[in-house]
């Protein structure tokens, strides 16, 4: 039996991993710190996720309770982060103190209590953008927002503490991920949500920005092969080679739902938003792993999960949360 810490296990990407580690590893002893943020959602928890590891709520960045929870912990599953780079655009001060502070205090604690891996969840977005082709692991980090600045920052701590300290940390490079229990600001369960309520999506300049996109489990599946297989120090990229437009995204979406063009409404582009992500992910398919969800069907299983949900999103979606979370950290408050 293995002894894991998941941090944001209660945010999208973490309670899609704790709900498929559980039924892959149902004798695992799980535990998920997580700070309940506007984008931590503890009825996602309470759907699977909160019942399959024990909870704890807590920020990343409190050095005595991470101390507490990393006493014989084996491995560290790091996912928690602000993530939406339109909110980094508007305000970057959290991003810095959550991704980059919170991760040198996770490596820290785990570093001085001999924890065995660590992964730690970064994001495609530290390469930047690319016109043709695809990044490696070998590419430059060019990030062009605060969200991704962060996220470049956190990664190359986590690479100082494998050649500094030899601990055994390793890092994940994701596309874009979708599925079940988004918050509904990102773009995928947005234009779902806004056609069920009859409104229309908002898409960015012409949409021609292109995006790769990964099913939250094959997610799962690719840090559960890393976790068995891969080697301390090193960095995967996890994508599914699946790309396409944000207009043919939203078209996508439109069809699901039995809605025409003239539900597209044109906004305008955000400053220095990247064009288009591509990611190569031979290296992790060497160790044995591959996606298993078409994007067509798994696009097609949101969409119903969303309709399925509506007490779920509805309950959150609109709400002015995330400015009561920020006056919060600016204020001290979060333990």
């Amino acid at each position: 039996m293995a002894k894991l810490l998941i941090t944001g296990g209660s945010g999208f990407i973490g309670t899609n991993f704790i709900r498929y580690w559980k039924r892959a590893h149902p004798n695992d002893a799980l535990t998920n710190l997580d700070l309940l943020t506007y984008a931590g959602s503890e009825a996602a928890g309470t759907n699977g996720a909160k019942s399959a590891a024990r909870f704890v709520k807590g920020d990343i960045c409190h050095a005595p309770t991470v101390q507490r929870l990393m006493r014989g912990t084996d491995a560290v599953i790091h996912f928690a982060a602000e993530t939406h780079v339109d909110r980094s655009i508007l305000d970057s001060q959290v991003f810095l103190k959550t991704n980059v502070l919170g991760t040198h205090t996770l490596l820290e604690a785990a570093r001085k209590a001999n924890v065995k891996k660590f992964i730690f969840i970064s994001t495609d977005e530290v390469y930047g953008s690319i016109d043709k082709g695809s990044f490696t692991e070998f590419s430059s980090l060019r990030p062009n927002s605060p969200y991704a600045a962060s996220k470049a920052a956190a990664d190359l701590l986590c690479r100082s503490y494998w050649v500094t300290h030899r601990f055994p940390v390793i890092v994940t490079r994701a596309s874009n991920n979708y599925g079940p229990y988004q918050f509904p600001e990102k773009v995928i369960p947005l234009f779902i949500t806004n056609l069920l309520q009859g409104k229309k999506v908002p898409l960015y300049g012409k949409g021609d920005n292109k995006r790769e996109w990964i099913h939250a489990e094959d997610h799962a599946r690719a840090i559960e092969k890393v976790l068995d297989k891969g080697e301390p120090g090193e960095i995967y990229n996890v994508g599914s080679g699946y790309e396409l437009s944000n207009r043919e995204l939203a078209g996508m979406i439109l069809k699901l739902l039995g809605k025409g063009e003239d539900f597209i409404e044109p906004v305008q582009d955000r400053p220095g938003h990247d064009f288009r992500y591509a990611l190569d992910s031979s290296k992790l398919k060497n160790l044995g792993w591959a996606p298993q969800k078409n994007f067509s069907q798994g696009l097609a299983e949101t969409v119903e999960w969303y309709r399925s949900n509506e007490s779920w999103w509805k309950k959150i979606k609109g709400k002015n949360t995330y400015k009561t979370y920020i006056r919060k950290q600016y204020a001290g408050r979060s333990k």
